[in-house]
């Protein structure tokens, strides 16, 4: 396959989605933002008080599971969730071998290399059946981990980034708006609103769509099983549409909340959420459980690496909500969420 410099293929594939039928995407998504981007005056104040320098002195007493080399099984009704690190999960959803945001790279562009390494080894991973990603961001969408997957794995993307994968070759690529869905096998996939943006390069700011991702398994009466619901968040600041993707979509048994890259917060709040800011998210969602992510890999922000795991610990507690509903799973851990029966309907 020829390779063409990302811009002249961003045009082709244009041109190429024209000519086809194929779906054509506005040439900016800025009119979805909900909170102003910081501008340079901002990344310059940030610099001047070294906003990206945090405490190193804790990364050796980041939680790793110890020997991964398999996945655990998912039974029949079940969903297993195992944490890579940062936004990459694997998750054993309605049959389906699922990555978010696969990231295994040891480093990512304009920051130091991961503290911990990914808590499955690449080799390690069963056959993928799809690949959900949330935005553009480096540590999102890593370009070396996308590489490595087979081709024909079905990619769903958000509007205005299927490009850039047709560009790698893959064949099975959905590029979805908000509130759109798409389904794989017992699975729906639907793609919705969150709190962040997009941006690449100096030049593609919200070029493409971001958002979250609900996952949704059929309901299996041989099994006597409800269907499950995982959310998987990308990245976000906090906001309304949590509640809003609550009551659209129903409300989920796990959540994958993003806990980390938060200080210092007169920069961050548009664009990450704290820790706090994520279980009330949760309970606006009205989600069952919350998993943490995005906290623990790279070197994002000012707060130091444990901090996020114990300001969610103590968020959750004092939430009032069961210790046991916190995933707060370490590097390479998996926990499993259990069928749950079906409720039977009123005469």
């Amino acid at each position: 396959m020829m390779r063409y410099p990302r811009s002249v293929y961003h045009v082709f594939d244009r041109i190429l989605a024209k000519k086809r039928g194929r779906r054509s995407w506005p040439a900016s998504f800025a009119d979805r933002l909900t909170h102003p981007v910081p501008g340079s005056p901002a990344v310059r104040k940030l610099i001047a008080e070294g906003g990206m320098r945090p405490d190193l002195s804790q990364v050796d007493q980041i939680p790793v599971h110890p020997g991964v080399d398999e996945l655990p099984p998912a039974g029949p009704g079940e969903v297993v969730a195992t944490w890579v690190g940062h936004a990459s999960y694997v998750l054993q959803i309605g049959g389906l071998v699922v990555l978010t945001d696969p990231v295994w790279s040891r480093r990512i562009p304009g920051v130091r290399p991961r503290f911990t390494p990914p808590g499955l080894r690449w080799e390690a991973l069963p056959p993928v059946d799809a690949v959900v990603i949330s935005h553009n961001h480096f540590d999102h969408l890593d370009a070396p981990t996308i590489r490595r997957l087979p081709r024909h794995v079905q990619m769903l993307v958000p509007g205005g980034l299927g490009w850039w994968f047709r560009r790698l070759g893959f064949t099975a690529v959905t590029e979805l708006d908000w509130w759109e869905s798409a389904r794989l096998g017992a699975v729906e996939f639907q793609f919705v609103p969150v709190h962040h943006w997009s941006r690449r390069t100096l030049f593609d700011g919200c070029r493409s769509l971001w958002g979250g991702w609900m996952l949704t398994t059929d309901a299996d009466p041989a099994l006597d099983a409800a269907p499950q619901r995982v959310f998987f968040a990308g990245d976000s600041a906090y906001g309304p549409y949590f509640a809003e993707i609550g009551r659209r979509c129903g409300p989920p048994d796990l959540a994958l909340m993003p806990v980390g890259a938060y200080l210092p917060r007169w920069f961050m709040k548009p664009l990450h959420m704290s820790p706090a800011e994520a279980v009330r998210a949760c309970g606006d969602l009205a989600a069952q459980r919350m998993a943490t992510m995005h906290w623990g890999t790279f070197a994002l922000s000012a707060e130091a690496p444990l901090e996020p795991l114990h300001q969610a610990r103590q968020a959750w507690q004092a939430s009032g909500r069961a210790a046991e509903d916190l995933w707060d799973l370490a590097v390479g851990q998996s926990r499993t969420l259990h069928r749950t029966p079906a409720v039977p309907a009123a005469d």
